[in-house]
Order: C-alpha cells, then sequence, then structure tokens
C-alpha cells in the first residue's frame, strides 16, 4: 500500500451517532495522509475501489445494526482480501470508557470469518428526538445521553493509520 491508501469508513446507524463516529474515523485517517470515503453501508455498492475498509454500526438489543450486517453479508468476499477494521457503537452508560467490551456474538463471527483486524466497542448517544419505540422507552426512562469518548474514537483512528503506514 501506498500513502494514498483509499480507505471506506461504513456504517449502519438509526439516530447519526454511529456516523458522526465514522465521520471522526475518516477525519484522522485524511490527517494522516490517507484518503477516506464515508458512507451508510445501505448505500455501498462496492469495496473493491478501497485498499482498506472500517465498517462500525450501533448496538440495539444485542445486536449490530441490519445496514452493518448486511454490508459485511454482501461484500464479505472482498472485505476478506483487505484489511478489515469493525467497531460498535451503543452501550448508554461509561463501560465503553472504563474497559474493553467484547463483541456480539453476530460481530465476532464476522470477525472470524472476514480475518477482520480488530474490534472496538465505543459509547453510544440516545437524545431526545430520536426514533423508534425502544428509544422513546430509554429516553422516558432517564437512561439517554451521549456516552461516546471522541478522544478514545481518534486515538483508535490512529491506531488504524499506523497500521496501514506500516503495511505501506
Amino acid at each position: 500500500m501506498t500513502p494514498t491508501t483509499k480507505v471506506l469508513v461504513a456504517y449502519g446507524t438509526t439516530n447519526g451517532s454511529t456516523a458522526q463516529i465514522a465521520e471522526a474515523v475518516a477525519a484522522v485517517l485524511r490527517e494522516r495522509g490517507l484518503t477516506a470515503d464515508v458512507e451508510a453501508a445501505r448505500s455501498v455498492a462496492s469495496v473493491a475501489a478501497y485498499d482498506a475498509v472500517v465498517v462500525g454500526g450501533g448496538l440495539y438489543a444485542g445486536r449490530w445494526h441490519k445496514d452493518a450486517r448486511r454490508f459485511v453479508r454482501r461484500h464479505g468476499r472482498e472485505l476478506s482480501r483487505r484489511p478489515l477494521w469493525l467497531f460498535s457503537s451503543g452501550p448508554l452508560d461509561a463501560t465503553a470508557s472504563e474497559r474493553d467490551i467484547p463483541p456480539v456474538p453476530g460481530v465476532a463471527k464476522a470477525m472470524g470469518r472476514l480475518d477482520a483486524r480488530e474490534h472496538i466497542t465505543f459509547g453510544g448517544r440516545l437524545e431526545e428526538g430520536a426514533t423508534g419505540l425502544v428509544a422513546r422507552m430509554i429516553l422516558r426512562s432517564g437512561k439517554g445521553g451521549d456516552f461516546r469518548d471522541f478522544g478514545a474514537i481518534e486515538a483508535w483512528a490512529g491506531r488504524v493509520a499506523d497500521e496501514l503506514e506500516i503495511a505501506a
């Protein structure tokens, strides 16, 4: 790979929190001299133009967002042939900042099948205006908030960039 490595950062999100994490990851990759595109997972037709891929999905009831799940199934063959990193977002508390949270079972299975380099879980965000019955119930119970740690997100994206630079 060259310093102009092209990276796709694809995401599955319902209320935009995971999209913002994907944008933050791509911003760090760009700062490091990589070309990074950010796309909603459901809108990606092909990953053939990319040297590496990062896929993120929000967590809902112990499952990765459906668009992220479908993305890794649809593009599995191509993803297994290039460096791949996965992230999840979702805990609506400080646990993601306090300790490593293992991937949910479906993500763990995809990691093995696709030989992903790493998975990390970041805190999530759920705030007023969120769509969905469960989201509204969580908010009514007072358990919403923004638990994303952008310092940790940027540090992780820096490690991804480091690995891509070493491979160059």
